[in-house]
């Protein structure tokens, strides 16, 4: 049964001023707030290794933003913004950041109104010959509700990984309020980013550097990779009153089949570094109940886990959806989930998470409760009190989730 929960009873008071506009000069110099058996603490990002228990199993999302914000202009002199949020043709990642003359993506269009179907030029006020040389052009293909598919075009026969890196800028948060800034570049991307395709960054692995991560090795704790690519939904606050209302984008994830042997084998407690991570973990077990029940995996629906009681364990699930990787030869698994994470929800893998500190209405705070109760006010209240930064750039904490 879906969850009748009024998204008014997880907002809170957030001052701009808690609101972190630029990252610290050090990654790892962010505070962490631990939470563990209701008890809250303040500490430094740097002894994050010293909580984390011996023999566990840490999954970090090593996806890469793309600068996937482009500034087009029409003969009129408008300016129009594109945002491209996934691809339509080719519809693999891999293969659109390899075309070198077009494709097509779902966009949201800035002053999409003024789009008269007429073909744009990318807005390049200084001259740059480079980009000149490109003459990369936008047309629009249709709209779809609040999206649109946009078609690009350009000349010099560059792949188009390499037109977003020369004529794309990073997409940073809304909420931040300003334009991105050469330090964006390199810190809105984690230092482990592999895959190109997000266009929001999984913020909490901002914070680690090779230092903490090194640390956190010594301790015996494996360190595994899953792939989301993190839409742009991730910004959206729910605007229904009641969540059910809520509509989830349907984010691509990868995983490999080595990477399910060393979930299904391990020992110890499984770490989550930021929601995107659960989100992935949790989709998992649904992903593995098809196979059980039609022999293959599929997306997972946004209220799947909600819709009836499952009577497979966590090692059931786990080793169909591996059994159907080994059956087909494939060393790795590309699906999509819409999965909406609320309090009711029943945690199958995922026992302690890193993040950060989320929007107030959001679904990553939802998300949150669902973890550890309603002591999440108590760790948003102490967090407020004691000047922690807040949001995508703001500092971090350790979730042990609460367990009844």
């Amino acid at each position: 049964m879906i969850p009748e929960i009024i998204i008014d009873d997880f907002n809170y008071d957030l001052p701009d001023e808690k609101i972190a506009k630029y990252p610290l000069a050090n990654r790892d110099s962010s505070k962490l707030l631990k939470y563990e058996n209701s008890a809250v603490s303040s500490h430094s990002f740097t002894d994050l290794p010293s909580f984390l228990p011996q023999g566990s199993f840490m999954v970090f999302n090593d996806t890469k933003v793309v600068p996937a914000r482009l500034h087009f202009q029409r003969s009129t002199g408008a300016h129009i913004e594109i945002f491209c949020l996934e691809p339509v043709m080719p519809e693999e990642y891999v293969t659109m950041f390899e075309v070198t003359d077009r494709c097509r993506w779902k966009c949201i269009v800035g002053n999409v109104k003024r789009w008269k179907n007429d073909t744009l030029s990318l807005y390049n006020p200084l001259g740059d010959n480079a980009i000149k040389d490109m003459d990369l052009r936008a047309d629009l293909v249709e709209r779809q509700g609040e999206a649109s598919v946009v078609e690009f075009s350009w000349n010099n026969g560059a792949p188009f990984s390499k037109v977003l890196e020369l004529c794309g800028s990073v997409p940073i948060p809304p909420y931040l309020n300003r334009d991105t800034e050469d330090i964006d570049l390199e810190r809105y991307q984690t230092l482990y980013a592999r895959f190109r395709g997000s266009v929001a960054a999984p913020t909490a692995g901002l914070h680690f550097t090779e230092n903490v991560l090194g640390n956190i090795r010594e301790k015996g704790i494996t360190i595994n990779n899953v792939c989301l690519h993190v839409g742009a939904g991730t910004f959206l606050p729910v605007k229904s009153s009641h969540v059910s209302e809520h509509a989830m984008h349907r984010e691509p994830f990868v995983v490999t089949l080595e990477f399910l042997k060393g979930l299904l084998a391990r020992k110890g407690k499984t770490i989550a570094v930021g929601t995107t991570s659960v989100r992935t973990l949790e989709s998992l077990y649904y992903v593995g109940v098809g196979c059980i029940e039609t022999g293959k995996p599929c997306d997972v629906d946004q209220w799947a886990p909600y819709s009836r009681d499952y009577e497979y364990s966590t090692e059931d699930a786990l080793c169909a959806l591996t059994a159907y990787m080994e059956a087909e030869g494939l060393k790795e698994l590309q699906l999509g989930t819409r999965i909406i994470i609320v309090p009711g929800f029943r945690f199958r893998i995922v026992d302690v998470l890193v993040t950060n500190f989320h929007q107030p209405k959001s679904t990553l705070l939802l998300l949150i409760s669902a973890f550890v109760g309603d002591d999440w006010k108590t760790i948003y209240d102490y967090a407020l009190a004691n000047d922690f930064r807040f949001l995508s750039y703001g500092d971090s904490s350790v979730l042990f989730r609460r367990c009844e």
